[in-house]
């Protein structure tokens, strides 16, 4: 590991000093464009035949820009991943969400706001902005000043934590996903509309609190239009960034009125075709302003496609498998799907589009993680990190200015929704678990239960913490030769095994995976954080 990190060290060093100062006038505005339960497989630049989703926005991002092959999420769940991507920080070395209701009522965690992509690029004298989706947590003020919920939250004063305290000049935002209650929107901390009404949704019809004209099928509409009244304010003199977080296709899977029946998929094809939109009518409103030229466009999702969405609009567990008996695999060649410790539910699409450095037609197959945006920024626009800032981000500004560039990161560290690290070094990838990582409830094969039962099977006695980490409760594969994660090698390979175990642990002891001094972790981070009941009863002790 020590290895690993010196040259990462010397890379960083020799791209500094290979680069020249930055002129100020000239910085980049950045668009970052997060999709939400997005799988890789459900745009045809990635999918191919095998996608039956017209996506001519996206597909032209990539044509005219720069198709990463090897990007992956931190988390195959919404809130890890978003926290990653915002902090350039792990997401389990943050503690416990404080003052945390159900749904959209989640509350902080603590120092998740320190260091932040907003007040980075502020900094460098950037404007903000972050509209969409949120689901970092807020603070609500309540009637009787306990714990935020659906019952008590008086909606006529602000928020006192939400995006203005993470660096954002203006903000839009719905608090969680789309269907999570309160359905209202918040700008700049103040919540709009009158919130006096009880709303759900299809998929799983959580009722709650909603604005008295909230509609599921708008939501994608009105953020971006946001998005485009944003842009209609910035010029060439002053640089911006903006966070665009879609609210699609995550269930409710609900398409504007203009867009149902679009797709010959049906009502899930459909959704996706209104995010595609939201691209195009990004990429209008930056050439309108006559800013495409030097605005570096990013577009990615926050983890794989749910097993449980489809053309049935009640989330129904497994019923993706339908669409893939249509002839459309929103996990492209990968296996899985969110919430598990497979490829389909942690590689994730990465465009990058910027005319002024990018040639178009570029695919690059180095391994990044969406955690890395905040190094990558911050080298784009000149701001040099602090020692406990960003302590898991590798920039890939290289990359961007050159896709045959080598990566600067051969390591990642990943988690499944059931919280199983997944260790990645070059092609190898190790899963700390023996099936899904995944709750049963969702139906995704290898069932994590049966998994379980079948490894103390195959181990023949007692196992201590220490054989949770080698085979038969684990799983390796080596994705240059099975990108399908098909053929579990880890008990042939028991010394890689052993040797990216303690790389995971190296990352969990210094409370950092990049070059710096020791950081401390905000919990007590232990391997193995969720396994069954069954499983520790026949432990030893």
């Amino acid at each position: 590991m020590l290895v690993y990190r010196n040259f990462c060290f010397i890379i960083s060093v020799m791209c500094w000093v290979c680069t020249p100062p930055l002129d100020a006038k000239a910085l980049p505005n950045i668009v970052f464009i997060l999709a939400d339960d997005l799988g890789i497989g459900d745009t045809k630049c990635y999918g191919g035949d095998r996608c039956l989703i017209e996506t001519p926005n996206i597909d032209a991002l990539a044509a005219n820009g720069l198709r990463f092959t090897d990007a992956h999420v931190n988390a195959s769940v919404c809130g890890p991943t978003r926290r990653a991507i915002m902090t350039g920080r792990y997401e389990w070395r943050f503690g416990p969400a404080e003052n945390s209701g159900p749904w959209g009522f989640v509350g902080p965690r603590p120092n998740t706001e320190k260091s932040t992509l907003g007040k980075i690029f502020k900094r460098s004298g950037y404007q903000t902005g972050y509209v969409g989706k949120w689901h970092l947590g807020t603070i609500m003020t309540t009637f009787d000043g306990r714990t935020q919920g659906p019952d008590n939250v008086d909606f006529s004063k602000p928020l006192s934590y939400g995006p203005v305290q993470f660096g954002f000049d203006e903000s839009f935002i719905l608090p969680g996903s789309l269907d999570m209650y309160p359905y209202a929107y918040v700008r700049n901390n103040e919540w709009q509309g009158e919130i006096t009404a009880q709303k759900g949704w299809s998929a799983f019809n959580r009722v709650g609190p909603a604005a008295e004209d909230f509609e599921d099928h708008e939501v994608l509409e009105t953020f971006y239009t946001e998005a485009e009244a944003y842009l209609s304010k910035q010029s060439v003199d002053t640089p911006f960034f903006m966070f665009l977080a879609l609210t699609g296709p995550h269930t409710p899977i609900s398409p504007g009125v203009n867009w149902q029946g679009k797709s010959k998929l049906g009502v899930y094809g459909d959704f996706v075709m209104e995010v595609d939109h939201s691209v195009g009518r990004v990429m209008k409103a930056l050439k309108k302003q006559g800013l495409d030229e030097n605005t570096l466009v990013l577009f990615s999702s926050d983890h794989g496609a749910a097993c449980y969405a489809g053309n049935i609009l009640k989330a129904t567990p497994g019923q993706i498998h339908l669409l893939e008996e249509k002839g459309h695999f929103p996990s492209g060649p990968h296996r899985g799907f969110k919430f598990s410790v497979y490829e389909g539910g942690l590689r994730v699409p990465l465009i990058a589009h910027w005319p002024a450095v990018i040639k178009g037609g570029s695919t690059s197959n180095a391994l990044v993680g969406l955690n890395d945006l905040m190094a990558t920024f911050a080298e784009l626009t000149g701001v040099e990190l602090g020692d406990d800032e960003a302590p898991d981000s590798i920039s890939f500004a290289s990359v961007l200015r050159d896709p045959t560039a080598p990566s600067n990161r051969q390591h990642l560290i990943m988690q499944s929704a059931q919280e199983s690290f997944v260790v990645r070094e070059g092609d190898w990838k190790l899963c700390l678990c023996p099936g899904s990582g995944a709750s049963d409830q969702w139906l995704i094969e290898p069932l994590s239960t049966v998994s379980w039962k079948q490894a103390l099977v195959d181990f023949e006695g007692k196992p201590t913490r220490e054989d949770l980490l080698k085979s038969p409760f684990v799983q390796l594969f080596n994705l240059a030769t099975d990108p399908h994660e098909d053929h579990n090698l880890a008990a042939d390979h028991p010394a890689r095994v052993a040797s990216m175990v303690e790389a995971l642990k190296g990352d969990i002891r210094e409370g950092r995976s990049t070059p710096g001094p020791r950081l401390t972790n905000d919990k007590n981070v232990v391997i193995h954080q969720r396994f069954p009941d069954f499983v520790r009863t026949r432990m030893m002790p």
